[in-house]
C-alpha cells in the first residue's frame, strides 16, 4: 500500500511506479530510518501524542526490525516504494493499528531529510579516518625518505631541488585540509529537521529538542521549510569529496609519470600494478590512472547536485530524490579510491639514486650558484645574469655547475672562488633551505612527527 492511498482511486501505473521508486537506493539508509523512527516514537510517547505504552510498543517492533535487519534475517522488499514505505508497512504487519500511529506529527519529507544527515554524518567519519589513514603512511615514507634529494618542477621542468621526503608531505597537507573540511562540514550537517514534517510544522505538541538530542544531532534544524528542502549538506559534502579527489588525481599523475622508465623515480608493488595482454614487459600503474580517472566521477557527482539545486523553489520537491544517488556515488568513489591507493603508497618502493641523477643533470642549483655571489655582496639580478650565462655555457659544452672549470667562473666574476661548489652541491642546496615549510631534511622530520602527534590529538593549538 502507498502511504499516500485514500486520495485516489487508481493504482500507479507500473512503468511509472519503477520511475517514481527510490527502494533500489534508499535502502542504504534502513538503519538511520529506524534509528529515526525510534527516537521520534519515543519522543511522541514522552510529549503525549501517543500513549506511552503503544510508543514503548512501537519502539520495540522498529528495535526488532532493526536487529532482523542487522542480521540478515530480513530482506528489503524490492518493491516498495522507498524505504519509510517498507519499514511502516513492515512495522504495521507486526504491530497493527500501533504500526499506523508512528507516522504520526511526521512526513516523509522531514524522514528522508534526518535519514540522509544521520547516514552522511557517519559516512563522514569513515572517509576521515581513511584520510587519515593515508596521512599516517604519507609521514613515515617522510620520516625515511627526508634528506633523499629530488629535483622540484615547476611547469614539468626541474627546478630546485627538494627532498622525496619534502613532496610527499606536500600532499600530507592537502589531506589534512580535506579532513579539516569534512569535519566542517558535519558541523553544518548536524541538525535535526524531524518535527518540520511536509514543511509547516505540526500542530502537534512536539518536543523538537529532544528527537534532535536522542539522535545525537547539535539541535534541531530552525525553520521548517529549511528543514525539508535543505541540501546544503550534500552540496558542501560533494564539493569536499571533489576537493580530495583532485588532491588523490594529481598525485596519481606523479605516481604514473614517475613509474615511467623516463622518471623511474619509483616502482610498484606486483599487488598494486597490472600487465599487459600483449606486451610482457609492461608493469602498467592501473590503480593510480583509476584514481585519475574517477576524480572526474567525483566532480560529475557534485555537478549533478548543484544543477538539481538551481532551480528548486520551496519547499520540497521530487527533484530531491536525485541526491541519495549523487551524493552516494560521491562517497563510495573517494571511499574506494582511498582503499586501493593508501596501501599502493605504502608498499611502493622509491629509488633514491635514479632522482638524485636527475636532480644533477637540470640545472636545479642555479639559483644557488646566484646566492652565492649575492652572499658576496653583488646585487641578485647581476648575479641571476651572470648565472644564466655559466648556465648556457655549461649546455653548450655539455656541463653542469658542479663540472665547469673555476677559471669559467672567474671570467664572469672575481667573487667567484672554489667554495663556489661547496655552496652549489645538492645536499648544501637542500639542507640551506631551513626556512619554516622547506625542504631541509630536519624541516621534514619535523613536520612528518608534527603531523603524526596532530592525528594522535596531542598537537598543541
Amino acid at each position: 500500500m502507498k502511504l499516500w492511498a485514500g486520495r485516489f482511486h487508481k493504482e500507479l501505473d507500473s512503468k511509472v511506479n519503477d520511475f517514481n521508486s527510490s527502494i533500489s537506493f534508499d535502502s542504504r539508509m534502513a538503519e538511520e530510518d529506524l534509528e529515526g523512527s525510534i527516537a521520534h516514537a519515543a519522543m511522541l510517547g514522552e510529549c503525549g501524542v501517543i500513549q506511552k505504552d503503544e510508543a514503548e510498543k512501537i519502539r520495540g517492533g522498529l528495535t526488532g526490525i532493526l536487529a532482523d535487519f542487522k542480521s540478515g534475517t530480513l530482506s528489503i522488499d524490492p518493491q516498495a516504494e522507498d524505504i519509510h514505505t517498507f519499514v511502516e508497512g513492515e512495522l504495521t504487519a507486526r504491530l497493527g493499528d500501533a504500526g499506523k500511529r508512528l507516522h504520526t506529527a511526521r512526513s516523509r519529507n522531514d524522514q528522508v531529510a534526518v535519514d540522509l544527515r544521520l547516514h552522511l554524518k557517519k559516512q563522514c567519519a569513515g572517509l576521515k579516518n581513511q584520510l587519515n589513514g593515508l596521512i599516517r603512511v604519507l609521514c613515515k615514507k617522510a620520516l625515511e625518505h627526508s634528506g633523499d634529494v629530488m629535483p622540484g618542477y615547476t611547469h614539468m621542468q626541474r627546478a630546485q631541488p627538494i627532498t622525496f621526503g619534502h613532496h610527499l608531505m606536500a600532499y600530507a597537507e592537502m589531506f589534512l585540509r580535506d579532513a579539516s573540511r569534512l569535519e566542517d562540514a558535519v558541523k553544518r550537517m548536524d541538525f535535526c529537521p524531524l518535527g518540520s514534517c511536509a514543511l509547516a510544522g505540526t500542530t502537534y505538541p512536539i518536543d523538537r529538542e529532544r528527537t534532535a538530542s536522542l539522535l545525537g544531532f547539535s539541535g534541531p534544524t530552525q525553520n521548517s521549510l529549511d528543514g525539508v528542502s535543505d541540501r546544503d549538506f550534500c552540496l558542501e559534502l560533494a564539493s569536499c569529496i571533489s576537493i580530495a579527489m583532485v588532491h588523490l588525481s594529481r598525485f596519481s599523475e606523479e605516481i604514473v609519470l614517475w613509474c615511467s622508465w623516463e622518471f623511474k623515480f619509483i616502482e610498484l608493488d606486483d599487488a598494486f600494478s597490472t600487465g599487459s595482454s600483449i606486451m610482457p614487459q609492461k608493469k602498467n600503474p592501473d590503480i593510480a590512472e583509476l584514481v585519475r580517472g574517477k576524480s572526474g566521477r567525483a566532480i560529475g557527482d557534485m555537478t549533478t547536485l548543484f544543477a538539481m539545486m538551481k532551480g528548486l523553489p520551496l519547499a520540497y520537491n521530487k527533484d530531491l530524490q536525485e541526491d541519495k544517488e549523487a551524493i552516494f556515488d560521491a562517497v563510495d568513489t573517494l571511499k574506494l579510491c582511498l582503499t586501493a591507493f593508501t596501501p599502493m603508497i605504502d608498499t611502493m618502493k622509491v629509488l633514491p639514486k635514479n632522482m638524485r641523477a636527475a636532480a644533477a643533470k637540470g640545472f636545479i642549483n642555479a639559483t644557488d650558484c646566484a646566492d652565492y655571489l649575492v652572499g658576496k655582496g653583488m646585487p641578485f639580478r647581476t648575479a641571476y645574469k651572470i648565472t644564466g650565462e655559466l648556465v648556457a655555457e655549461c649546455i653548450e659544452r655539455g656541463l653542469t655547475l658542479e663540472t665547469l672549470p673555476l677559471e669559467e667562473y672567474k671570467k664572469r666574476s672575481e667573487l667567484f672562488d672554489k667554495s663556489v661548489y661547496d655552496a652549489i652541491s645538492l645536499e648544501r642546496c637542500v639542507n640551506g633551505r631551513k626556512v619554516l615549510g622547506g625542504p631541509a631534511p630536519k624541516n621534514v622530520e619535523f613536520q612528518a612527527n608534527r603531523v603524526l602527534k596532530l592525528l594522535e590529538g596531542t598537537e598543541d593549538d
